[in-house]
Formats: C-alpha cells, sequence, structure tokens
C-alpha cells in the first residue's frame, strides 16, 4: 500500500475555505477499503480560534461530520513530529487584498484563490455564499482526487485546478 498524499490547505483565519477543504478531502479522499488516499489538514497564520459557524452549517448539511474540525495555527505544523506535507494549497483571495500566509516547509506550493464567505451581510447572503464556498472547494477537490500519482507531483496540474469555478 502506498502513502497517502499529505495535503496542508492554509489561509489567514483558518475558519471557512480551509476548514472546507480539509474536511472534503479527508471525507472523499477514502479508498474503497476506507484507507485514506489523502489525508488533510488546514492552519492559518492568524487563526480565528474556532471554524465559522456557517461553514460548520454547510458542512453538516452536506452530510460532513465537524466535531473535529477546529481552527488552528501552522505553528502547530513547525513543530518536530508534525507531518510532512506533499502539497501546501493557500486558499486567500488575493484579489480581495487578504494577505496569504508563505508556508516554508518542503512541500509543493499551490494557490487557488476563492472569495472569503465570513463576513458577508446579511445571514441569508452569508450563507448562501458558504454554500457556493463549498461547491468550489468540492469541485477543487475532486479535481486533485482525479489527478494521478505523477500529476500529483506536477505544479502545472495541481495549479491548474485554481481555474474550477462554479
Amino acid at each position: 500500500m502506498t502513502r497517502p498524499t499529505t495535503v496542508l490547505f492554509l489561509c489567514t483565519g483558518n475558519s471557512a475555505r480551509s476548514i472546507l477543504s480539509e474536511a472534503l478531502l479527508n471525507d472523499l479522499g477514502r479508498n474503497e477499503d476506507g484507507s485514506s488516499r489523502f489525508l488533510a489538514w488546514s492552519a492559518g497564520s492568524q487563526p480565528s480560534g474556532q471554524p465559522h459557524p456557517e461553514g460548520l452549517a454547510e458542512l453538516e448539511k452536506q452530510g460532513h461530520a465537524t466535531a473535529l474540525y477546529r481552527s488552528k495555527s501552522w505553528d502547530e505544523f513547525a513543530k518536530v513530529g508534525a507531518p510532512e506535507f506533499d502539497i501546501i494549497v493557500t486558499v486567500c483571495d488575493n484579489a480581495a487584498a487578504e494577505v496569504c500566509p508563505v508556508f516554508f516547509g518542503p512541500g509543493l506550493k499551490v494557490h487557488w484563490p476563492q472569495a472569503d464567505p465570513a463576513h458577508i451581510e446579511p445571514l441569508s447572503a452569508r450563507q448562501a455564499a458558504f454554500a457556493r464556498t463549498y461547491r468550489i472547494c468540492k469541485a477543487r477537490i475532486e479535481a486533485l482526487m482525479a489527478l494521478s500519482a505523477k500529476e500529483l507531483t506536477d505544479q502545472a496540474e495541481v495549479q491548474a485546478i485554481a481555474k474550477i469555478d462554479i
């Protein structure tokens, strides 16, 4: 059996897009026998302290368990014994002037920007934004999972997934 591909999703606050991506890849990235083809984590350079309630609500609505997800600092992944990542994905939306964290670990680094749904008002618009963000994350995760082992090591192949929008 081969080792799972490890992925770290990074965002500034680690409360929405990165946690949605982590949950999706962990849930969808399983083989038929229940073993993991992918293992995902998420972190932030300035973590908010908790996942956004609307993000958790969208995950639960889509059938994902959410009890284990939390907002965490990327400092956890700089410690001895932390996982080594094959792929590091930043999800901040540079067009919105967000400062995306830079990870200096050894993995392949790509940028899949998305608008942050966390601060949209009113509530109904924020819920719709989280639903759209979930759909984009899911489409991108499915594209990642469809790549061959060789393609998963190709910067251009993994970066091209950022073009997927719903």
